[in-house]
């Protein structure tokens, strides 16, 4: 583990490589598991507020199960994550191009229409985060639906945290993604 402020960072962030290879797995992390995405506390008023600005961008169903459930739902451990369609298939938050799965808040976004990029797990996968009272330990969730992902990071050589870095930064700002480096650079 690499101490950064105060968050742990596991080393397979350094040592594994990791690139998203769409038009493989056809955007598999928006419509499989048994659970939303994860949410932080902030994000569930800004998902109340955005909603009717993304709505028109969803799916019939992903409206329906966000006007049933709510525009995010407590899971079966009680954290907070996006709703799903039919309590657990794809995020409602779900839409298709070209046979693709994509974030409609996302797609909003790219257009100017909110502020709000995505739900920061979503943007920082495949890491997930563990929050503890007094530190933070961010870790390489392995999904077997990632096996592309994990080829064209090994065939551009690009290691997981380096991936991500826009979403680390987003997360824990540029000085700690200065610190991350020369960590690393030290190892």
């Amino acid at each position: 583990m690499i101490l950064v402020e105060n968050s742990l960072v596991h080393e397979d962030l350094i040592k594994e490589e990791f690139v998203c290879n769409l038009n493989r797995c056809k955007g598999a992390c928006c419509v499989m598991g048994n659970v939303g995405a994860p949410l932080e506390a902030e994000e569930l008023k800004i998902l109340e507020e955005i909603y009717p600005k993304v709505k028109p961008y969803l799916t019939e169903k992903g409206i329906a199960a966000i006007e049933k459930d709510g525009v995010y739902v407590k899971d079966f451990e009680d954290d907070y994550t996006t709703t799903c369609v039919d309590g657990d298939k794809e995020c409602a938050y779900t839409i298709f191009e070209n046979g693709i799965a994509f974030c409609g808040i996302e797609k909003a976004h790219r257009e100017g229409v909110i502020d709000f990029k995505k739900p920061i797990s979503c943007h920082l996968y495949p890491i997930r985060i563990t929050k503890y009272p007094e530190f933070e330990v961010l870790n390489y969730d392995r999904w077997h639906i990632c096996a592309a992902a994990c080829e064209f990071g090994k065939a551009l050589k690009v290691p997981v945290y380096q991936f991500l870095k826009d979403p680390l930064i987003r997360k824990y700002g540029e000085q700690w993604f200065a610190e991350l480096e020369e960590q690393i650079s030290a190892l």
